[in-house]
């Protein structure tokens, strides 16, 4: 399991060239007019870890499977777009279907490339993307009440905790925050999580900067990660021409480009990182001659239900995990030494997976 993110923003800022350099296709088409991108455009990409390729090492796996990850790249939005304005009732579905919202900020300045305002103002077209998506959660809400009122007055349970929790979301919405700012009881979590509102989804501010300015951003950066702080968001500066030029070079190749732009890594695995961070994501390893393979998942996760991202049967039938530390597997140089050491636990169904275990399922 990987997880889906959405790649949006306004039009011409870059979206397309960073998802083309991301997926290292030319699936969507990067075009310097509005609503180049009529149709999502969907790609999967492998999460880079090292950890997983140290591992395959020592284990002389014949084949490395990393866990991946989907792009979805979403045409532009514009000033609107929650009343139909460009494409916007379209757009606004595919952003229901995603984990979480990148939404890529221009933070360069270059006249030979349109702006839909005619000016550079990141924050401003931060804020003209999260009103259009406040503005469709509301108009969703204001419907989905007027259509449960029956319900609500015949003592339905299920309709009167949807009718609290629309009022508690509209509430704050027409206060001009997002959705995602209410506090929900761990008894609400699932009946919140059904209402699919716009403005829950978690937001990576994805700063689109020129190429001498990817290593330390610029002012227009800067400006954004004042603004993502102040909303408990996150961000991250990237250069989408230099992720176009370096997804067409050899591994080796594109290494050494880096350091010549004073870049330690790729944006790509930046972008990953935060995005991981962003929805508290871990990621433990199954290990063999066969194969080294990662598998993510949510931070807190029971030793069963990781099981059960493997098959469903595994957590159905789940008797224990015998789990070693990533450092001592490292460390130890391998399964046998580390059981020899007894550095290898047998957990039950109460152990919560740790970032980075090597795990082997026992199960009925």
């Amino acid at each position: 399991m990987g997880f889906k993110m959405g790649i949006v923003g306004l039009p011409n800022v870059g979206k397309s060239t960073l998802f083309n350099a991301l997926t290292k296709t030319a699936a969507a088409q990067a075009a310097n007019f509005p609503f180049c991108t009529i149709e999502p455009n969907v790609g999967e990409v492998a999460v880079p870890d090292a950890r997983l390729d140290k591992l395959a090492a020592i284990a002389a796996s014949k084949q490395i499977i990393p866990t991946r990850m989907t792009f979805v790249d979403i045409a532009g939005l514009v000033k609107g777009a929650s009343k139909g304005e460009g494409l916007g009732n379209q757009f606004l579905a595919n952003i229901r279907e995603v984990d979480a919202i990148a939404h890529v900020l221009r933070c360069f300045e270059d006249g030979d490339v349109t702006h839909v305002e005619g000016r550079v103002d990141p924050v401003a077209d931060a804020e003209t993307i999260e009103t259009e998506l406040m503005l469709a959660d509301i108009e969703s809400l204001e419907k989905r009440l007027q259509n449960i009122v029956r319900k609500v007055r015949g003592g339905d349970k299920e309709a009167v905790q949807q009718e609290r929790l629309m009022k508690q979301a509209l509430e704050v919405l027409e206060d001009g925050k997002p959705a995602r700012v209410v506090e929900i009881d761990d008894e609400d979590a699932k009946a919140w999580a059904m209402l699919q509102l716009l403005t829950t989804k978690p937001v990576l501010y994805v700063c689109n900067v020129g190429e001498a300015e990817a290593a330390d951003g610029n002012a227009h950066s800067a400006k954004v990660a004042e603004m993502a702080s102040a909303q408990g968001n996150s961000h991250v500066v990237i250069s989408a021409q230099i992720e176009e030029e370096i997804s067409q070079l050899e591994d080796d190749e594109a290494q050494m480009f880096l350091e010549e732009m004073g870049l330690s890594e790729a944006g790509l695995d930046r972008l990953i990182r935060a995005g991981y961070e962003l929805l508290h994501l871990e990621t433990y390893f199954t290990v063999g001659p066969k194969e080294a393979r990662a598998w993510t998942i949510k931070s807190g996760t029971s030793a069963p239900k990781a099981a059960g991202v493997i098959h469903g049967d595994f957590e159905k039938g789940f008797i224990r995990a015998e789990t070693i530390a990533y450092d001592d597997f490292v460390e130890l140089g391998g399964e046998g030494p580390a059981k020899e050491a007894g550095k290898m636990r047998a957990e039950g169904k109460a152990y919560v997976v740790k970032d980075g275990d090597v795990m082997h399922f026992l199960h009925s």
